[in-house]
C-alpha cells in the first residue's frame, strides 16, 4: 500500500515538475525578447517557487537549492535591484537545463545526482556582483531630477529601466492640414502601443475626447520599449498624418524649452485599453477543474469503447438481416430502434473518450522556441518563430510520435532553409529569418505546416547532389521533373551539407522523417519557391485507435484501405491501361502512374474480367501516386484498429487488422508500404 502511494506521489511530482519547467522556459524566453514585465517576473517566480516546494517535499535537495537561487535573482529583479541582461538570461537557462537533468535522473531512479556546486557558485557570484545596480549604475536616474514627473510615474520609470527596457521621450508632429486632430492623436497613441508601453502622455483620454482640441500640433509621450529609437522611428513616421518624430533617451532633467511638461501619469491599462499583445503577449487563462488520469486507464477505456463499436456494428448487421426476413414483425422493428439508439450512444461515448485522449498541440509546440533560440545562436542567425493553431487538438499518441519528425524539419529549416544575415540583407530580405509552425484540422485530418522564408530548394542542386552521392544515375536524373527532384531529399543517405556537424550532414534525416510519418498513416508534401522559401505539409489522422477506412474486396476477401491515403476512385475502360517496359500503367489527369493488382501481393487469384471497365483506387504518399485494382467497393466506415500482436509480427504492406460487423477479421493495408514495393 505504501509503495503504491509513493509511486502515485512520484508520478504527480514528475508531471507537475515538467509543467513548471515548461512555464519557466516560456517565461525566460519572454524575458529575453521583451524585457521584464511585472507579469513575466511574477509567473517565473511562482513557477520556481512551486517547484522548490514540491521538490523539498520529495526530499530532492539539489532541485530545492537551485530553484531557491533562481528565486533570489527574480526577487532582486522584482525589487529593482537587478536589471535583465543577456548574462542573466543565459544563467537562468543553465539553471533550467540542470533542473531538467536532475528531474530526469530522479525519474530514472538514480541514487546520486549531478553535482550542482559549480552552477550554484556561479549564480551566487553573479547576484553579488550585480546587486545594488540602481544605486551604483551610471544609468540610474538621479533623485534630484524628478521635477517633471509625479512619484507614481517616477517609480514606474525606475521599474521599466531596471527590467532592461529603454524609456524614450517621444515628440510627434501632426500634419498641419490633418482634420480631427484630437481623433488622429488618439489613434496614433493607440498604434504606438504596438511598439511599447505608453507610460504617460501630454494629453489624457478626456482631453482628446474634448471639443476644443483641433489646435493640437504635437503629441509628447513617454514610451517604454525593448527597442532602440532607430528601430521604431520609421514605424511612427509611417503612421497617417505624422509629419516628424523627435526621439531621445529619457533623462529626468531633459525638459527642453518649448516642449510642454508631462501630465500626471495616465492609467494606460484602463484608458488606452492596456498594453498590446505585440509588446507583452499574455493571455488570460480560464480556471478549469481537472484531474490527473493515468494514460493506461485511458488506453483501457479506449479499447473497451473499440469493442463496443465492433459489437454495435454486429448488432446493426444482424438487425438488418432480421428486418429483411421478418419485415412485418413488430419485435424486429423495436430491435431496429434499440439498435439505432445504441449506435447513437456508442458514438457519443466514443467521441467523449476520444476527447479525453486529446491534447492541445501546444504541448508539443512549446518545446520548440527554446530549441530554435539555441540553434539560431549557434549558427549565428536571427530567427523569429511564428506559431499558429496551437490550440488544435490531437490524440496524445500521435503527438508523441510526431515530435521527432517536427524537430528535424525545424532544425533543417534553420540550418539549410534560412540564409545567413548577410546574405538576406544583400538580397533585400529582412535580417531576421522567419519560421512558421502551424496546425489546423481539415476534415478528419490534422495538417501541420513547417514553413521558412529562406532560399527555397533548388531542384538542379538536388539532382546533382543525388548523382554525386550515387543515389540515382545521371540518366535517371535527366528524366526527373523539378517537382520529382525535390522529393529526392527523402532518399536514404541524401544530404546537401558540405560538411558533417552536430546539426546536419550525415544523410540520416529526411528519410526517417517520412518513414515515421508514414507509420502514422500520414503523408508529407513539399511546396518550395527559389528565393522565397519552403513549406513542408504533414497530414495525419487525428487518432490511431479508430480511423475511417474504405472497405474493398479482392476475389471475395475484404481489406481496409485508410481513407486519408485515398486521393480518388475512378472507373475506366480496360483499354486505358497500357504497358511500358512490361509494366502496366494508366494516365489519370495527365499523370502516368503504375497499376497494381493487389491480388498478386497476397497470392489471391484474380477474378475473371467480364466487363469492359475496371475500378481503380488512386492512393498517394508524398510525391508518389499509384492506381490499385480492386474487384468491389463496399463503402467506408469507422473501424477499430487492432495490432497484429507479437505472434504474427510485422507483415509487409499490412498495418493492422479490424473486426467487421459480421465478426470476420479484415486486414488494414499500409499504403506507404505498397508504394515502396512498387518503387
Amino acid at each position: 500500500m505504501e509503495s503504491s502511494y509513493l509511486a502515485e506521489l512520484t508520478a504527480v511530482f514528475l508531471d507537475e515538475a515538467e509543467e513548471q519547467l515548461l512555464i519557466m522556459e516560456q517565461e525566460i524566453l519572454k524575458l529575453e525578447q521583451i524585457g521584464g514585465s511585472e507579469d513575466t517576473i511574477q509567473t517565473l517566480f511562482r513557477a520556481a517557487h512551486t517547484l522548490k516546494g514540491s521538490s523539498a517535499a520529495m526530499g530532492l535537495e539539489e532541485i530545492k537549492q537551485l530553484t531557491h537561487e533562481m528565486e533570489h535573482i527574480l526577487d532582486q529583479v522584482r525589487n529593482l535591484r537587478l536589471r535583465v541582461t543577456n548574462e542573466m538570461i543565459n544563467l537562468l537557462f543553465q539553471c533550467l537545463d540542470l533542473l531538467r537533468s536532475l528531474k530526469d535522473e530522479f525519474m530514472e531512479g538514480k541514487s546520486s545526482f549531478t553535482d550542482i556546486t559549480l552552477l550554484l557558485n556561479k549564480v551566487k557570484q553573479f547576484t553579488a556582483e550585480q546587486e545594488n545596480y540602481l544605486v551604483n549604475d551610471c544609468e540610474a536616474i538621479p533623485a534630484s531630477s524628478w521635477q517633471i514627473l509625479d512619484p507614481e510615474l517616477q517609480l514606474k520609470v525606475q521599474e521599466m529601466m531596471a527590467r532592461g527596457l529603454h524609456v524614450h521621450d517621444v515628440l510627434i508632429g501632426l500634419e498641419q492640414d490633418s482634420i480631427m486632430k484630437s481623433a488622429r492623436a488618439l489613434i496614433i497613441i493607440n498604434q504606438i502601443q504596438s511598439v511599447g508601453e505608453v507610460l504617460t502622455s501630454q494629453y489624457s483620454l478626456q482631453d482628446l475626447e474634448g471639443e476644443d482640441t483641433d489646435a493640437i500640433s504635437e503629441i509628447r509621450l513617454l514610451l517604454a520599449t525593448p527597442k532602440e529609437n532607430t528601430e521604431f522611428e520609421s514605424e511612427i513616421l509611417s503612421m497617417m498624418d505624422v509629419s516628424y518624430v523627435k526621439l531621445s533617451r529619457f533623462t529626468p532633467d531633459h525638459e527642453e524649452e518649448g516642449m510642454p511638461a508631462m501630465a500626471t501619469a495616465i492609467p494606460i491599462a484602463s484608458e488606452w485599453g492596456g498594453t498590446k499583445e505585440a509588446f507583452v503577449a499574455t493571455e488570460g487563462r480560464k480556471n478549469k477543474q481537472t484531474i490527473r488520469v493515468d494514460v493506461e486507464r485511458l488506453e483501457h477505456l479506449m479499447n473497451l469503447v473499440g469493442e463496443l463499436v465492433i459489437d454495435q456494428m454486429r448488432i446493426s448487421q444482424v438487425g438488418n438481416i432480421l428486418d429483411h426476413r421478418y419485415s412485418s414483425d413488430e419485435t424486429v422493428d423495436e430491435l431496429g430502434q434499440i439498435s439505432d439508439h445504441v449506435s447513437r450512444v456508442v458514438g457519443e461515448l466514443q467521441e467523449s473518450v476520444m476527447k479525453a485522449r486529446m491534447l492541445q498541440i501546444d504541448q508539443l509546440f512549446q518545446r520548440f522556441p527554446r530549441m530554435i533560440r539555441d540553434l539560431a545562436l549557434r549558427l549565428n542567425k536571427e530567427v523569429t518563430l511564428i506559431i499558429e493553431g496551437n490550440e488544435t487538438e490531437l490524440d496524445r499518441t500521435v503527438i508523441e510520435e510526431i515530435a521527432d519528425p517536427l524537430i528535424h524539419l525545424i532544425r533543417n529549416a534553420i540550418d539549410h532553409g534560412l540564409e545567413s544575415t548577410e546574405v538576406r540583407k544583400s538580397s533585400g530580405k529582412s535580417a531576421q529569418g522567419r519560421i512558421r509552425l502551424a496546425a489546423a484540422h481539415e476534415e478528419n485530418q490534422l495538417v501541420i505546416s513547417v514553413e521558412d522564408d529562406g532560399d527555397g530548394i533548388d531542384p538542379n542542386k538536388i539532382r546533382n547532389q543525388a548523382v554525386r552521392k550515387g543515389i540515382i544515375s545521371q540518366e535517371e536524373a535527366n528524366k526527373l521533373t523539378d517537382f520529382e527532384s525535390v522529393y529526392l531529399i527523402f532518399r536514404p543517405g541524401f544530404s546537401t551539407a558540405s560538411e558533417v556537424s552536430d546539426v546536419s550532414g550525415r544523410g540520416v534525416g529526411m528519410d526517417i522523417v517520412r518513414n515515421q510519418i508514414e507509420k502514422l498513416n500520414g503523408v508529407i508534401d513539399i511546396e518550395t519557391r527559389l528565393g522565397e522559401g519552403t513549406r513542408f505539409k504533414i497530414k495525419l489522422p487525428l487518432t490511431l485507435a479508430i480511423i475511417t477506412g474504405l472497405l474493398i474486396k479482392l476475389n471475395g476477401t475484404t481489406f481496409i484501405l485508410p481513407m486519408n491515403s485515398v486521393i480518388e476512385i475512378v472507373r475506366i475502360p480496360l483499354d486505358f491501361i497500357h504497358s511500358i517496359t512490361g509494366e502496366p500503367v494508366v494516365l489519370i489527369r495527365e499523370k502516368v502512374m503504375p497499376v497494381v493488382w493487389m491480388h498478386d501481393y497476397f497470392q489471391i487469384p484474380r477474378m475473371e474480367q467480364t466487363g469492359k471497365h475496371q475500378s481503380l483506387i488512386v492512393v498517394g504518399s508524398a510525391d508518389k501516386r499509384i492506381a490499385l485494382v480492386v474487384d468491389d467497393l463496399l463503402g467506408n466506415q469507422q473501424i477499430v484498429v487492432k495490432s497484429l500482436g507479437i505472434y504474427v509480427g510485422k507483415i509487409d504492406c499490412i498495418s493492422g487488422a479490424t473486426i467487421l460487423g459480421d465478426g470476420r477479421v479484415a486486414l488494414i493495408l499500409e499504403t506507404a508500404g505498397i508504394i515502396r514495393r512498387v518503387s
